[in-house]
């Protein structure tokens, strides 16, 4: 870990960077600002990030997290949508951590929509505060689209945290944690008090950690990604009906549908949240 440390910034700091850039947090983009040094601190050191890591952070917002996290790592890549906050960025990097500020590359783009090519580097990990209202899209598509992603520790709504680790047959598990363990090993990592934010949210934060397949027990590529999807799609989008009867629209018919399921080794009686996600791929392989 370097020996530099970074000024991070408190609840003055956030309020002062805020009101000099005219920002007002919008629902829209859901932002909420981290103001707690130590909520930072903890959040880096649960991510694990090593002298060796290129960390990708996503909504950097004032820079809380962006701070904290370039002590560490061997270089930080901000993606940040809106211009006026990834403008200020690399300039309080220098005010505040003027030793590491030239490990930051800061791009400003929607991550939904970044592919590996736009990147500087490889990233390693993934950590950020993302916005709650796409962090399960945004989640997905940068572990779809990076490779190179060992690891993510996230924050994100708890709710959503608690559906993306959940186990099979629990009432919270679903689509986003069937997709989720498709990439890699999901569990919670801890909660955030909402004080630690500004402005407070209405909702509690949790910490997701996700850890990429070192050799996944089935095919990654993309064409097995979007069959298996497909399949979780339509499992879960009527919970209550049995699969047989969940998956005709996409086997073509129920009996059609019983016949995979029965070639997968799963009983048609089955419903979508008693499958865990090696069950999922095998049902896909079928079609």
């Amino acid at each position: 870990m370097s020996e530099e440390r970074a000024a991070l910034l408190g609840p003055v700091e956030v309020r002062t960077l805020a009101a000099e850039l005219g920002v007002r947090p919008t629902k829209t983009l859901g932002q909420n600002f981290v103001h707690d040094a130590n909520t930072v601190r903890r959040i880096v050191t649960s991510a694990g990030v090593g002298a060796d890591d290129v960390v990708l952070e996503v909504g950097p917002g004032l820079g809380s997290l962006t701070l904290g996290l370039l002590e560490p790592a061997a270089a930080v890549v901000a993606v940040e949508i809106d211009p006026v906050l990834a403008a200020r960025l690399p300039r309080t990097a220098a005010e505040r951590a003027p030793g590491l500020a030239d490990k930051l590359t800061v791009i400003g783009a929607d991550a939904l929509r970044v592919r590996a090519a736009d990147l500087p580097a490889a990233p390693t990990a993934l950590v950020a505060n993302l916005p709650y209202n796409v962090a399960v899209p945004v989640l997905l598509h940068l572990f779809a689209e990076l490779p190179s992603l060992r690891s993510a520790l996230v924050m994100v709504q708890a709710e959503v945290a608690d559906r993306l680790a959940a186990p099979p047959g629990s009432r919270t598990y679903g689509v986003p944690s069937v997709k989720a363990s498709f990439h890699g090993r999901v569990a919670r990592a801890g909660a955030v008090p909402r004080g630690v934010f500004w402005p407070v949210p209405g909702v509690d934060s949790g910490l997701v950690r996700v850890d990429r397949h070192e050799q996944a027990p089935w095919p990654t590529d993309e064409q097995t990604r979007k069959q298996v999807f497909r399949v979780v799609d339509a499992a879960f989008a009527q919970r209550r009906k049995t699969l047989r009867a969940a998956l005709a629209g996409w086997a073509g018919s129920p009996v059609e549908a019983e016949r995979r399921l029965r070639a997968a080794g799963i009983e048609p009686s089955t419903r979508g949240e008693q499958l865990d996600v090696a069950a999922f791929v095998a049902l896909a392989q079928q079609g």
